[in-house]
């Protein structure tokens, strides 16, 4: 029999086999690893394409969600390895390979150890043979899909019934778009079936369940339920405050927006804004841009805002040219024209470490545009700031060759050195980081960019930290997994926490605000003309601008499946969390005075709504049950 990729060199049979069992070439997924006695997992990596410019994290789960082990893997481990032992137990550890990986891993255990892999959805998830195979099981009565998509390596997806050998092909076709998919559905039966998945061709493969369990395994005997045992989470406030929560903003369009709109931005209640300057556009009609700008401001009270400059379709080869000076200084008119009400930074060019051939291209036009707005003293009264370099990502590096030499710390760090007093603030865009479990990453970014800047004698950064734009992936290679759905929610809240958790942060814009035609990432939905609603992720914006509150307190947390940010704005206080597992959690609080003056508890589920959750409040400790893959906002008002 053929063995999947995930199984590499084995020769697996049904029969039992005496001896360690192999997945290899895993680029993006979760390993459930339940052992019946005592064994290790070994996970070793290989480069796949541009490693030495990415670190990268392994994360083990145990079976109640608490992290049994970590391993960050700097960027010049290209190659290496890890080992970690499982403990026996009627719960499966959990094995997260994070999404987009830069490495191929090969994972071993033992072969008694039952190992099941649920892959990335969309996304390739591995890299494999043809004619690799894997089992899943469908329950009696589930209406179950089988879903692939091409990515240049597997092309067809063949799956057999064991039982009867029924046969379903299907062939894997390019699209145009990234997030069209081909998917079959299965026969529904009154008992279990298991089947047999053939992938045929070689290399990146995405395949996936849905209507089912997302599970697959290397024989029929490991197609074993998979549990998970409920968690605890043990918070404890203190009475410092770290510092402000930042601003939180979204991309908005470059029109004014019709009236229609207003409602729903009104409901998300940006802070911030994140705009482009197309300086093709604005050196013809130099006031193109006052409108909307001015509306965003006076109707919508956005007065801190960052503008990066660009040419028209967001093209980033601007040059120190008459076409770029003269689209700048229209920028610079219709800014002084705001009326000296809020902070407006200026980027010049969009993700240059991506878009620029090398640092010397990039540093000759920041400083001729530095200059440019240095000259006029108004320009300053007016609130223009300059930040720098809004690069693709901040410790790793862009999505292009060469990328070691691009990666946006090191380019910023040489134009501080340069050019550091003409920088007022230090931005970035952060990309690619799709797993739930790996958003803690926003965080360190947050705290090695302070590093980068250093911090004033009150502790906070010397220029102000903006991350101007992030999403779940760059460009159009977006899966409706992850934009339409809850996910997406879970996945923001626990951004939006990590990132504001030491109070270092000024700015943390979603992009973009609207779905657009080829970028439908918004967190508004386009319905028609003058036509708008919340997307999930819109909905739970709009649930934690609910419970959002200017300063952040000290926080200790012990859970790893579980984030929370503690705010405070004179005696209001809130926590806001997230569940990213899918187990119920028992949370406790100390260090908020029982009972809670005023005390609330909102949950935000899958459901996109807002309800009321009970609590306990009993011996000077707060105590309540978090369901899996919910928000939840606590507020009360201190003594």
């Amino acid at each position: 029999m053929k063995h999947f990729a995930l199984a590499v060199s084995l020769g697996l049979s049904l029969d039992a086999y005496a001896g360690p069992m192999r997945w290899a070439d895993i680029r993006d997924g979760s390993l459930y690893l339940q052992a019946d006695r005592p064994d290790n997992v070994t996970v070793r990596w290989v480069p796949a394409w541009q490693a030495d410019a990415n670190e990268e994290h392994l994360y083990l789960v145990d079976g109640k969600g608490r992290l049994a082990a970590e391993r960050l893997i700097a960027a010049s481990e290209t190659r290496g390895t890890q080992s970690w032992p499982l403990l026996p137990g009627a719960s499966s550890y959990r094995l997260e390979i994070p999404g987009y990986s830069f490495r191929r891993y090969k994972v071993e255990h033992d072969e008694r150890t039952v190992a099941l892999f649920a892959p990335a959805k969309v996304h390739f998830s591995a890299e494999t043979r043809d004619g690799d195979e894997l089992f899943f099981k469908v329950a009696a009565g589930e209406h179950a899909v089988l879903a692939g998509k091409f990515h240049g390596g597997v092309g067809a997806l063949q799956a057999q019934r064991v039982g009867d050998g029924k046969l379903l092909s299907m062939a894997l076709k390019p699209y145009r778009a990234y997030w069209q998919f081909d998917q079959v559905a299965l026969p529904v039966a009154d008992i279990d079936q298991v089947w047999r998945l053939r992938l045929q061709g070689s290399g990146k493969a995405a395949f996936w369940l849905d209507g089912t369990a997302n599970l697959f395994a290397q024989n029929p005997q490991q197609l074993k339920p998979l549990r998970e045992d409920e968690g605890e989470t043990r918070l404890t406030l203190h009475k410092g405050v770290a510092g402000n929560t930042p601003k939180l903003g979204i991309a908005l369009p470059y029109v004014l927006p019709p009236p229609s709109s207003y409602a729903v931005l009104d409901a998300i209640k940006p802070q911030a804004g994140a705009y482009y300057s197309f300086v093709d556009i604005t050196a013809k009609q130099p006031r193109y841009e006052d409108a909307f700008r001015q509306l965003y401001q006076d109707r919508f009270g956005i007065t801190q805002d960052i503008t990066l400059l660009a040419g028209s379709q967001r093209q980033a080869d601007l040059r120190a040219d008459t076409l770029s000076n003269a689209g700048l200084d229209a920028w610079l008119a219709s800014t002084r024209a705001l009326g000296d009400k809020g902070t407006h930074y200026i980027g010049f060019a969009d993700e240059p470490n991506l878009n620029y051939p090398d640092y010397a291209s990039y540093q000759s036009i920041f400083t001729s545009m530095a200059r440019q707005v240095r000259s006029n003293p108004d320009n300053a009264k007016a609130g223009v700031r300059i930040a720098m370099p809004a690069s693709s990502r901040l410790i790793n590096g862009p999505f292009a060759d060469n990328a070691a030499d691009k990666r946006g710390i090191d380019w910023a760090k040489r134009l501080l050195k340069e050019s550091g007093d003409q920088i007022d603030a230090l931005a970035w865009h952060e990309w690619m980081v799709r797993d739930l479990l790996a958003t803690r990453v926003y965080r360190d970014s947050v705290r090695r960019a302070a590093d980068l800047v250093g911090l004033d004698a009150n502790g906070r950064p010397r220029k102000a930290l903006l991350l101007d734009q992030t999403n779940l992936s760059s460009g159009s290679s977006l899966s409706p997994y992850d934009q339409e759905t809850h996910f997406t929610s879970l996945w923001w809240a626990s951004v939006v926490i990590n990132a504001s958790q030491d109070g270092l942060l000024d700015m943390l814009n979603w992009f973009q605000a609207a779905d657009e035609p080829e970028y439908p990432k918004g967190m508004l939905r386009v319905l028609g003309e003058d036509r708008f609603e919340l997307k999930p992720v819109g909905l739970a914006q709009q649930f934690i601008r609910q419970h959002w509150l200017p300063h952040v307190m000290q926080l200790q947390n012990d859970a790893f499946e579980v984030d929370v940010l503690a705010m405070a704005d004179d005696l209001k206080r809130s926590l806001l969390g997230v569940n990213k597992g899918s187990r119920l959690q028992h949370v406790s609080l100390n260090g908020a005075a029982c009972p809670l003056a005023k005390g609330s508890l909102r949950y935000f589920g899958a459901d996109n709504r807002s309800r009321d959750a009970p609590f306990n409040c009993t011996n000077g400790r707060v105590s309540f049950e978090l369901p899996g893959q919910t928000l939840f906002a606590l507020s009360w008002n201190a003594s």
